[in-house]
């Protein structure tokens, strides 16, 4: 497993480095055989320090923490505790025998008719778009992609349904249920 260990404003030592890869190694083989790598930055921020953690147990798969303290190892320990949190959760949920999508609301949304493009008025004031980004598209099932955007902690994910192949997005709706589009082609 690959560990990279960063500072910005701050010297990583050989004490903290030794600690931080024997904890973060012994957290995440806790939870999985072979985790693929993991990424640890300390930086200064005021008179506190922060320690943000990105961790790879699995393919495509990404978990993040961070905590802020006074002390370097301290803030490590509870980004650390974070990570944990999450993959015990994550390892719950893939060994469980019962099927999550009896305990998840899904809401289903209806497609509204398609307008035509010319037909829209040309607002000036049209949103700018500030991020693109390209990722792999998971292949998984619906419940699969739910622990995916719990996991990530990500208000929407798109993922490949397994059943069929197609495109298909859940999103976390204002009320707290998990609302879920697949759209049909025509």
């Amino acid at each position: 497993m690959k560990i990279a260990i960063t500072g910005k404003q701050i010297d990583i030592g050989t004490s903290l480095r030794s600690y931080v890869e024997e904890r973060i190694e012994s957290t995440l083989k806790k939870y999985f055989e072979t985790p693929l790598n993991a990424s640890v930055a300390f930086s200064k921020e005021g008179s506190l320090i922060k320690a943000d953690i990105s961790a790879h147990p699995m393919s495509s798969v990404s978990i993040q923490g961070s905590s802020a303290n006074a002390d370097a190892y301290a803030a490590f320990d509870a980004a650390n505790d974070r990570i944990a949190k999450q993959l015990k959760r994550y390892k719950k949920r893939l060994t469980s025998h019962k099927s999550t999508a009896e305990t998840v609301n899904f809401a289903v949304i209806e497609p509204e008719k398609e307008i035509e493009e010319d037909s829209l008025p040309q607002d000036e004031a049209a949103p700018v778009v500030v991020a693109e980004m390209q990722s792999e598209l998971p292949l998984c099932t619906v419940s699969g992609a739910v622990m995916r955007m719990d996991l990530a902690d990500v208000p929407a994910l798109m993922f490949r349904n397994i059943a069929h192949g197609g495109l298909n997005m859940v999103y976390r709706r204002a009320d707290g249920n998990i609302g879920w589009v697949d759209p049909q082609a025509n």
